[in-house]
C-alpha cells in the first residue's frame, strides 16, 4: 500500500528542514513550522524499514484533537491542520527534555523495576508492586531529548537543574503542565473505557517567552492505554493487560530478537504484518477518539500534501 516515509518539499520562504524519527518539520521564514507526520514506525529509538499505511494521518489527527481538548489548561503551538498528515504551528525553541509521566508500573518502568531498580529518574518507586499496578500518585520521569535519532536517556529533575538544561522557574511550569495534561488525558480516556497508563509531552518557548505544548499529545506512539474493562481482574489473576499502544510492536520485535542493541537485526516485516499494524493503529484511533476513522486518499500522498500546504501558505 502507498505510504509516505520521506519528503523533499521546497515551500516558499523555506529556511530549513528537520527530520525526526517520524515527523519532518519545515521552517517557514523563521516564523511558522510545517510538521508532516510520516508513516514511519520507530521502536527502541530505531526507525523500522517499512512504512505503515495511514499511521501518519492517525497520529496527526489524534494529536490535533487533543491539542484542541487541552488548550484551555495548557497553551499549545498549533495554528492549523491543512492536510490529514500536516500540522502548522508557531516556531518555538524546544526544551531539551521530554516530560514523561507514569500512572502505572508499565513498559520501561516495569523493566527497570523487575531488574531490581526501585529508583527511576530520581523518583523512588514503592515496594511490593507488580507489573501494571497503579502508582499511589503519577510520577514524572524525564528523559533528555536526543538529537539525530540517538537514544533518549533517563535523567532526574535534580540533574536537569544542576546541568542548566532547563531553568528552575521553567521546569516548575513544565511539571505543572505535565500533571494537568495527564489528568485531563486520563479523564478523557476514562470516558471512553480506557486507562491512560503513561505518556510523554514536549514543550517549547515562543518568541515572546511563552511556554507551549508542541509536537504530539496522547497518541499511541507517545502514550500507553489499557482497556479499563477487566483491568482489575487481569491484575488479580496475573494476566497481561489488554492495551492500546505501540507496545505490541515492541513485543513483536522482542519476540523476534530485536531491542535496538548493537548487532541485532530488524526482523522481516511482511506485507501481512504491515497490514496488521495498520489495522491496529486504526483500532487505536477509533477507541481513543471514539469515532470512526476516515481514510484519506493515499493515491499520491506527496502531491496531496504539497497542494494542501501551498494552498494554506498562499492564503
Amino acid at each position: 500500500m502507498n505510504t509516505i516515509t520521506t519528503t523533499d518539499f521546497n515551500f516558499p520562504n523555506q529556511k530549513s528542514v528537520y527530520r525526526g524519527k517520524v515527523r519532518e518539520v519545515y521552517n517557514i521564514n523563521d516564523e511558522i513550522l510545517v510538521m508532516i507526520a510520516t508513516d514511519r514506525l520507530s521502536a527502541f529509538d530505531v526507525v523500522l524499514p517499512k512504512g505503515i499505511p495511514y499511521k501518519g494521518q492517525i497520529l496527526n489527527q489524534i494529536a490535533t484533537r487533543f491539542m484542541q481538548l487541552t488548550e484551555d489548561i495548557v497553551p499549545n503551538w498549533l495554528i492549523a491542520t491543512p492536510d490529514p498528515n500536516v500540522a502548522i504551528g508557531h516556531l518555538c525553541q524546544p526544551f531539551k527534555v521530554e516530560m514523561v509521566i507514569r500512572g502505572y508500573l508499565s513498559g520501561h518502568a516495569a523493566r527497570e523495576y523487575s531488574a531490581g531498580k526501585k529508583m527511576l529518574c530520581g523518583v523512588e518507586m514503592p515496594e511490593g508492586l507488580k507489573e501494571n499496578d497503579k502508582f499511589p500518585e503519577p510520577i514524572i520521569t524525564p528523559t533528555t531529548k536526543a538529537d539525530n535519532g540517538s537514544h533518549d536517556e533517563d535523567i532526574s529533575r535534580e540533574a536537569i537543574l544542576e546541568k542548566g538544561i532547563v531553568s528552575k522557574e521553567d521546569y516548575l511550569v513544565l511539571e505543572q503542565y505535565t500533571r494537568a495534561l495527564y489528568q485531563r488525558g486520563a479523564e478523557i480516556a476514562a470516558s471512553r473505557g480506557l486507562i491512560l497508563v503513561d505518556t510523554k509531552y514536549e514543550f517549547g518557548k515562543t518568541r515572546d517567552g511563552k511556554i507551549v505544548l508542541i509536537d504530539e499529545i496522547h497518541t499511541p506512539d507517545s502514550s500507553r492505554y489499557f482497556y479499563a474493562d477487566g483491568y482489575q481482574f487481569r491484575q488479580d489473576n496475573n494476566e497481561p493487560q489488554k492495551q492500546l499502544s505501540k507496545e505490541f510492536v515492541r513485543q513483536w520485535l522482542i519476540a523476534n530478537g530485536f531491542q535496538g542493541k548493537d548487532g541485532q537485526q530488524i526482523p522481516e516485516m511482511t506485507d501481512e504484518y504491515i497490514e496488521s499494524v495498520s489495522e491496529r493503529y486504526i483500532e487505536l484511533y477509533e477507541n481513543i477518539l471514539g469515532e470512526e476513522f476516515e481514510k484519506a486518499n493515499i493515491e499520491n500522498i506527496q502531491e496531496r500534501i504539497r497542494m494542501n500546504v501551498m494552498s494554506y501558505l498562499n492564503s
